[in-house]
């Protein structure tokens, strides 16, 4: 039992300490006071016991109400929180670290909850917890009184958004009744920096982190006026907590977390150099898309437009943007920078960002779920996320670079797997696949395909573990397929089912990897690049989905050979070969020979879903699984006691990455809009009131889309005709790239390319005539162009009269002789 020194030396044990903190409360704290004495002086709550008001600067008359109670009893202090109001945490740390109590009792001025509850709470302290916290979400917790319907929805979505972020599994943190053991409080108090009302938060992570055991007890509860506790209050834990959270990490996450900001910054410096005026090149004519995409989703969002479809490409078919990955769940947040700063600004902070933070969190989940060496955790995340496919993929495919989400859903399912939290955990599952799906849902498949191979090879050699993991595991996916098909459902009708969706889409016969794709290295690996050889095994320079290189090959082979007798190894070697076997395609050609062997993927090519995927890009999968395995060899290698040991380890794993370290994306002065576009002349020939469009010669299509900008750099002014999307083709609906072609658009493109023009006669202007009045045509802009004089001579003969030159651009204009 805790004593307190006295004048003269004498020592007096203090069973209770019950510490209140108060600001302003003159008129309710002397009924506090003396509630709170007659309850201590007529039970048996404390043999012994002293009462703590901190006066947290009040500008009233509550110093002098306490100064009253304590000329009656003395056990009552007045502890002085200084001449300013500092917060519940300020007050609460004084008077905490001002007790002597074996146990310490928190209650707030008001006695919301009653004094009588302590009972309920010692109880709980007597069965060997440390930490009792009163709960009004408790089952068995009685409101007699509650607040306004509005503050008590505002303070529940508070204490669950605060749950998540710092204390899972505690329902209700900020109940102002709490009992601590003694000692245990002062040393989390004195270790406490926050000064609001997120103490009680910053407490409680204090106990868990150090292994002390806190129990939710239900109490009464009854709302009382005068709560110096605001709605926005919660808003302001939730800022406390998150710079609490900043201040407490651990150098060296920060300096991984920069770390991998700074090479995602320098992966893309061509681009930042001058983001409106610099193109990657290797991006083909998808950084025009992407940016387009960013365009019209805040276009849409500025004018209540839907945003799952659009008809400004494709005029007059449109564009279903959902089946389109034009990842809503960014391009809709970030459409005020879109407008602010133009879509070539907002899309370069998303891949930059959002390549950094992927990496950012595969490193969150290999430090929570696999090594505690920090440098083990970052040497295997910066593989996940920079390993060769994902630098291919960051040249043009955002989504398949801002992986974000996908570490945080693999721990949710891991969660789920010890039936601890099983509906809570399914939900927060449903609602993170859900918006996943909204950043790309093909990248989802993956994921999930890659998560049931692991699943499937450590069930095999854990089966303990996989008996009692099952059913919570199928009840939390079942709960987060509930939560998250009611929110996708919609779309997701809209994307298979609604204006321009498409079946599946070709991408040529087989479109796998070649064995040798997995052993090569890719084109931009700063070492060892070879364009020549990656563009010979790949579809194209943005689709180099394997070239790990043979090195690295070999090093995880020795990885999993040295450590084979772990279960996690084993399941995350099934996981990278069975993904680079399903790689290959439906079948595949063994190097140096005419032998061609059916692959696995046969047994889902034709499958919904799968029928559309790049089956090449399950070879992503690998990134991560390597990663694991590289930061599970790293930690073991630093604990090796032999330097000799440590330094041919170490020295093997360099030698391994270093050839696949990549160079920044390479980047090109960026053509000019036309000042034809730029400066608005076109409103003089396109009457868009009409519902005219503006054609640019050659029509934009998936080999040259530069006339997105021209649309994005009019504030979409103008509808045309042409694009760059996916979408349907012919009676069946088989997706393509791009419109679907009529006779106009597919001679200029044949010129485009070939720079021969076929002989015009009059069946090619009467289906000009026709193609135009399809496309609501008011004029004929060509700019500028390889091939450029072959087109203008190809369309003079369609319109039948030449064009003219206006602000850099040739424009016939179809009113004219109408």
């Amino acid at each position: 039992m805790s004593t307190t020194p006295k004048p003269g030396g004498r020592q007096v044990s203090v069973d209770l300490s019950v510490v209140v903190p108060a600001y302003n409360e003159e008129d309710r704290l002397a009924p506090t006071l003396d509630t709170i004495v007659a309850h201590l002086a007529a039970t048996e709550a404390a043999a012994t016991w002293e009462i703590i008001v901190v006066d947290d600067g009040s500008t009233d008359a509550t110093a002098d109400v306490v100064a009253t109670v304590t000329a009656r009893d003395a056990r009552v202090q007045l502890v002085s929180g200084g001449p300013r109001n500092r917060g519940k945490g300020h007050a609460l740390r004084l008077g905490v670290l001002a007790s002597h109590g074996r146990r310490v009792l928190l209650t707030d001025a008001d006695l919301a909850a009653p004094i009588d509850e302590l009972e309920r709470l010692d109880k709980a302290l007597a069965d060997g917890h440390t930490a009792a916290i009163g709960s009004r979400e408790a089952p068995g917790a009685s409101i007699e009184r509650h607040q306004h319907r509005l503050r008590e929805a505002l303070g529940r979505a508070g204490n669950f958004l605060i749950r998540g972020v710092a204390v899972p599994g505690i329902r209700d943190t900020q109940c102002g009744f709490k009992l601590f053991d003694g000692d245990h409080a002062r040393e989390a108090f004195a270790a406490s920096r926050l000064n609001g009302f997120g103490i009680d938060v910053e407490i409680l992570r204090y106990f868990r982190r150090s292994g002390w055991p806190v129990v939710e007890v239900p109490v009464r509860w009854s709302h009382q006026p005068g709560s110096k506790i605001r709605p926005y209050d919660y808003a302001r834990v939730l800022g406390e907590l998150a710079a609490l959270r900043a201040r407490s990490a651990r150098p060296a996450d920060a300096l991984a977390v920069t770390c991998f900001l700074l090479m995602s910054v320098v992966l893309y410096i061509g681009r930042w150099l001058d983001p409106n005026g610099r193109y990657l090149s290797d991006s083909l004519q998808d950084q025009n898309q992407w940016e387009w995409f960013f365009a019209v989703t805040a276009d849409n969002l500025v004018h209540l437009r839907n945003p799952l479809f659009t008809t400004f490409q494709g005029f007059p078919d449109g564009v279903n943007l959902m089946a389109n990955t034009v990842m809503l769940g960014l391009s809709v947040p970030f459409a005020p920078i879109t407008l602010l700063l133009g879509p070539a600004v907002s899309l370069a902070l998303v891949t930059t960002l959002g390549l950094a933070a992927t990496a950012a969190a595969w490193y969150w989940l290999i430090v929570k779920r696999l090594v505690r060496h920090r440098g083990a955790a970052f040497a295997g995340a910066a593989l996940a996320a920079f390993a060769p496919p994902m630098v291919s993929h960051a040249n043009a495919h955002p989504n398949f670079v801002v992986l974000f989400m996908i570490p945080p859903i693999i721990d949710r399912a891991l969660r789920l797997c010890t039936g601890a939290r099983t509906t809570r955990d399914g939900v927060i599952l449903g609602l993170m696949a859900v918006y996943q799906i909204f950043l790309g849902e093909e990248a989802l498949l993956l994921a999930a395909m890659g998560m049931l191979l692991f699943a499937a090879a450590y069930g095999l050699t854990r089966r303990d573990v996989a008996r009692d993991a099952w059913q919570p595991l199928l009840k939390g996916l079942g709960i987060a397929v509930l939560v998250a098909l009611p929110l996708v459902a919609f779309p997701l009708s809209w994307q298979f089912l609604g204006p321009q969706s498409y079946g599946n889409i070709a991408h040529g016969d087989n479109s796998g990897n070649s064995p040798l794709a997995l052993l090569s290295f890719a084109e931009r690996s700063l070492l060892a690049g070879d364009r020549d050889r990656a563009d010979a095994l790949s579809l194209n320079i943005t689709e180099q989905n394997a070239f790990y290189g043979w090195p690295l090959v070999l090093l995880a082979l020795g990885i999993v050979v040295r450590l084979w007798e772990r279960p996690l190894v084993k399941a995350l070697a099934v996981t990278a070969v069975g993904s680079a076997l399903l790689s290959l395609g439906p079948e595949f050609r063994l190097p140096q020979t005419d032998l061609v062997l059916p692959g696995p993927w046969a047994l889902l090519a034709e499958k919904p879903l799968f029928e559309s995927v790049i089956e090449g890009r399950v070879a992503m999968i690998c990134a991560p699984a390597l990663g694991m395995l590289l930061a599970i060899a790293c930690e073991r290698l630093a604990a090796e006691p032999s330097l000799g040991t440590r330094y041919v380890g170490f020295m093997a794993i360099t030698l391994a990455l270093l050839p696949i370290v990549p160079a920044p994306l390479k980047s090109v002065e960026r053509a000019e809009v036309p000042a034809f576009i730029a400066d608005g002349t076109w409103k003089s020939y396109v009457d868009t009131g009409a519902g005219e469009t503006l054609v640019p010669v050659p029509l934009p299509d998936p080999g040259n889309a530069e006339a997105l900008r021209w649309q994005t750099t009019a504030d979409f002014g103008f509808r045309m005709p042409g694009g760059y999307f996916n979408g349907p083709f012919g009676k069946d609906r088989v997706g393509i790239y791009g419109a679907a072609p009529r006779h106009t658009s597919h001679l200029l493109r044949d010129v485009r390319y070939t720079g021969r023009v076929p002989v015009i006669g009059e069946n090619w202007r009467a289906q000009a005539r026709k193609d135009f009045a399809y496309w609501h045509a008011g004029a004929l802009v060509l700019r500028p162009q390889p091939y450029d004089e072959q087109l203008r001579e190809a369309v003079d003969k369609l319109v039948g009269r030449p064009g003219t030159w206006a602000d850099g651009v040739w424009v016939w204009d179809l009113h004219e002789g109408d």
